[in-house]
Order: C-alpha cells, then sequence, then structure tokens
C-alpha cells in the first residue's frame, strides 16, 4: 500500500478514505462476471492510472494477466461516476468569487474556466500525423472545464493532437453528453477560445498574464480586466498541472502501453479520482510546486485568433460591462 500512496501523491489518512468511498461505488456499478467474483482494491485502481508498467506498484499484480483485465475493467467502470463526479453548481454563485471583492459582483456570473492539455497517446503509424501537434510525438488533446475549488467539470478526451481548442469547444457543446452552460452563465478562456456570450476571453494587445502587473498595476479598464481574469482563468492550469503531477500516466510524456480508446477511459477516471481528492484534501501538496512550474513558462502577451462576429459583439458587451464598472470601482476605493 506504500508504494500506491506514493505513486499518486497522497496522504495517508485521505488514501484510506478515497480507498472506501471509490472502490465501494466503483463496485457496485461493476459486472461480476468482469473480475470473477474477485473485489478489487484501490491499490490495484491506483496501479492503472498512477502508470502501470512503468512503477514498482505494478510489479506485484499487472503481470497476471486476469488482475490486470480486472484493473481495466475497473477503470471502465469508474467512468459510470461521471455524472456525479463531474458536474457543477449550476446557477450558484461560485464561493471562491463570492467571497473575493476583486472578482464579486464582476465574475459572478462564471462558471469556471477551459482549456485544453496534451496527453501523449499511442496510435497506429498511418494516424499519427493527425495526432501529432504542438508536440514531436502524437498526443490526444483533452479538454476540460473547471470550477474554483480546482474540481473537473466537464472532460473530454480523444480528441486529435492538431484539434483547435475552439474546434473541441464546439465538439463540446454538440454532443451527446455536451457540455451545458446555462443561459446568463459563462467560461472564462484563452486567446485560443473564439469570444462569445459563454466564454470571455482576453483583450487582445493588452498585458495580461500575472507577471506583466509585477511593477506597474493596471492602467486602465481593459488592463484590470485582463489582469483579474488571469488570476481566475489560471485555476484550470494548476488543475491540469496537479492531475498530471499526481498520475504520471498522463503527465509522464512517455508512450503510454495503452491504445487510445484505454488511455481515454483512464484520463477520466484521473479526474473523477482528483476530484475526490480536492473534496476530502484541498491542500494540495503537489500545488506549489505547480505554482513555480507556471511562474516560470508563462507568456507576455495574448496570442490572436478568428473571431465570429455576433458572437464576438455579444461576448464584448458582457465584458465591457464587467470592466467598466471594476474600473469605476477601482478608483473610488
Amino acid at each position: 500500500m506504500f508504494q500506491c500512496i506514493v505513486s499518486v501523491s497522497v496522504s495517508v489518512p485521505w488514501f484510506l478514505q478515497m480507498e472506501e468511498v471509490v472502490v465501494e461505488s466503483a463496485w457496485k456499478k461493476l459486472d461480476d462476471a468482469a473480475v470473477a467474483g474477485r473485489r478489487i482494491t484501490f491499490e490495484e485502481i491506483s496501479g492503472v492510472v498512477s502508470g502501470p508498467l512503468q512503477s514498482p506498484v505494478a510489479d506485484g499484480f499487472v503481470l497476471r494477466r486476469n488482475i490486470h483485465v480486472s484493473l481495466l475493467s475497473i477503470v471502465r467502470n469508474l467512468a459510470c461516476l461521471k455524472g456525479s463526479s463531474l458536474s457543477s453548481r449550476g446557477n450558484e454563485v461560485q464561493p471562491y468569487v463570492l467571497n473575493n471583492n476583486r472578482f464579486y459582483p464582476y465574475f459572478k456570473d462564471c462558471l469556471g474556466a477551459i482549456d485544453g492539455t496534451h496527453v501523449r497517446v499511442k496510435v497506429a503509424r498511418s494516424d499519427a500525423p493527425r495526432f501529432r501537434g504542438r508536440k514531436d510525438w502524437p498526443t490526444q488533446n483533452v479538454f476540460a472545464a473547471c470550477d474554483f475549488d480546482m474540481k473537473f467539470t466537464y472532460v473530454l478526451a480523444g480528441c486529435e493532437g492538431t484539434a483547435s481548442d475552439s474546434r473541441i469547444l464546439k465538439n463540446a457543446l454538440d454532443r451527446d453528453d455536451p457540455l451545458v452552460i446555462p443561459q446568463g452563465k459563462y467560461y472564462l478562456g484563452d486567446a485560443g477560445f473564439m469570444l462569445k456570450s459563454t466564454v470571455l476571453t482576453p483583450y487582445r494587445g493588452v498585458r495580461y498574464h500575472f507577471k506583466e502587473y509585477t511593477r506597474k498595476g493596471p492602467q486602465n479598464a481593459r488592463e484590470l480586466f485582463n489582469h483579474r481574469h488571469s488570476s481566475l482563468r489560471n485555476v484550470i492550469e494548476r488543475s491540469f498541472g496537479v492531475l498530471k503531477k499526481r498520475f504520471p500516466i498522463i503527465g509522464s510524456g512517455t508512450e503510454p502501453h495503452y491504445d487510445l480508446e484505454t488511455m481515454t477511459k483512464i484520463i477520466l477516471a484521473c479526474c473523477i479520482l482528483h476530484n475526490f481528492l480536492r473534496t476530502v484534501d484541498n491542500e494540495d501538496s503537489l500545488l506549489d510546486e505547480v505554482d513555480n512550474e507556471l511562474n516560470e513558462r508563462q507568456q507576455h502577451n495574448v496570442s490572436s485568433s478568428q473571431l465570429r462576429e455576433e458572437d464576438h459583439r455579444m461576448g464584448s458587451n458582457i465584458r465591457d460591462a464587467i470592466a467598466d464598472q471594476m474600473w469605476r470601482d477601482y478608483q473610488n476605493s
């Protein structure tokens, strides 16, 4: 068990609680025939998501084919918890926003942030060009939404590494199991997304990242908006960072042993386990590491992208109203 605890970077008390809750929930949804009447432990679940055949955790059981099949069955069945484990607060104001006068009431309708992250995949050589995007090797672009508690509220894995964030967002909105954005609500996205009423992006050509404001504070409404937008939106980058550090099978950068379909299920399982850990132990020791890495690689400009005129106008109006109200309050404070 100790090796398993180390592999998923979680303290002993929370590990034991996670084992009880997650295994019990997943077990209820298992097909008994798939595991031949054998009860699967959380150590075995962790063996899959923390990097099977690549870590000491795997040595004791993955080599046995029947247990290996059981592990993959557990990962598949963890996906059954998606509805209860990956969900948003709906119309409720996010507590992080509500309790911070830098963000409330300006971002009271914000559900969280969206972005994509790349995870290495194993595909046929003929398929590799479709998956080889910004990396030198094939990847899948994993799209996700998260709230300000760093919990994933929507995950769409399996998209080609060459797919743009905007294209994947469109796919997420049009699917049978779509990303649901209630009327009047929105997510924060970076400049890789198109500005629209449901996705607010930064102003272009204006200072954005936190580091750019360390010497000189915001000088106008647009700079203030970008500064606070950046402060809120980085929650998705931090969430991805912690996820990849906790589960090396996602973040190691080595070619996985599993095919694309299986890796897609493993990523979903990792996100579900991540959410559970955020619920029981939000003082995450990995956050400091992630924050240091993010600070080192922050870019100093906002990239440009093609915008749709109609939705751009709607999103621009919402953004301008927030920025102007914040600037008035900022000047009077």
